[in-house]
């Protein structure tokens, strides 16, 4: 048996053997030339979701995953990730805030990972911060905490003026929080713009109440669903997909995806109202404040405590 499989035993109902099974395991040159062959290079930026679990067994687990991504990027380029808390820490019986070197994030073990990793950079939005490592990271989401959790200034958004791709690695257009990017930029009335208020450790050990968003209290038909937009997608030709052991992956760019959403939520889909007709809205929640945000100048409104909190990012030592 080679060092690159891994013998499994097959048993049947009345507990025999019924066959040897010898699985492959992926190695981190076999994800580099994956990628590679999809069309990702030195110097691109790119938005990842992922299951580690896709892939079957993978040499060395997530840092593997993680590695390859940068070797093919280079530090040329940008990886950004999602490292989100979902509002865990501040639910009754946790912590009660968000720290960008403690809070775990609950978007999988290459997330995870990749936010504990040294050099690796982190935003201080309260509850989707995002994490990143390569050029211009730290610029990237030093902002994130002074502007819409996902709007177009925000860390994923500029990504997507920038010309950058989102990759999913064996997960799905359900995955995909450039939907959000969308939804706010067009003003959808399913999400609070900085409407709660929450409190966040600085990188110098302070503790400040910054503004994150109001979440809807029920999923989108439209965005939320795979096959909504997968469709659109493929039948565009907007997404390219391949397989990299036993995991999907789907690269595209993220500026397609807009204007394939854009559409969809303007004049509604698959039976399902635009969103200017729909009626799910914003969650209520006891963290909830007047929001801070000045549409029509896309800035902080005059009166915004945020005005006095500096630019920041957390960086992983």
């Amino acid at each position: 048996m080679s060092a690159r499989e891994v013998r499994s035993r097959c048993h049947d109902r009345a507990g025999g053997v019924a066959s040897t099974v010898v699985a492959p395991v992926i190695t981190r040159a076999d994800i580099v030339v994956g990628l590679t062959d999809l069309g990702l290079s030195a110097g691109d930026r790119a938005m990842v979701h992922s299951s580690l679990s896709s892939f079957g067994r993978v040499e060395g687990g997530a840092p593997t995953v993680i590695g390859a991504l940068m070797d093919v990027l280079t530090d040329e380029g940008l990886l950004l990730m999602p490292s989100f808390n979902h509002f865990v820490p501040f639910k009754r019986g946790q912590c009660g805030y968000y720290s960008p070197a403690e809070a775990r994030t609950f978007n999988g073990t290459i997330p995870e990972t990749f936010r504990r990793m040294s050099g690796v950079w982190r935003s201080l939005s309260p509850t989707h911060p995002f994490a990143a490592w390569g050029r211009q990271a730290e610029g990237l989401l030093c902002r994130h905490h002074l502007t819409l959790t996902m709007g177009s200034d925000s860390p994923l958004g500029r990504l997507g003026q920038e010309g950058g791709y989102g990759l999913f690695l064996g997960t799905d257009y359900t995955t995909n929080t450039y939907k959000h990017v969308v939804e706010t930029t067009l003003n959808a009335p399913c999400l609070g713009h900085r409407t709660e208020e929450l409190p966040v450790v600085l990188p110098s050990g302070e503790t400040l109440k910054l503004r994150t968003w109001s979440y809807r209290e029920s999923g989108c038909p439209i965005s939320d669903p795979n096959d909504p937009v997968d469709t659109e997608m493929a039948a565009q030709g907007l997404h390219r997909r391949a397989r990299i052991g036993r995991a999907i992956v789907t690269l595209f760019r993220l500026v397609d995806c807009f204007e394939v959403l854009s559409a969809m939520f303007a004049h509604g889909h698959g039976g399902h109202p635009p969103c200017c007709e729909c009626r799910i809205r914003a969650w209520a929640s006891p963290h909830q404040v007047e929001s801070d945000w000045d549409a029509e100048g896309q800035c902080l409104l005059p009166w915004s405590p945020s005005r006095d909190v500096p630019p920041m990012a957390y960086r992983r030592p």
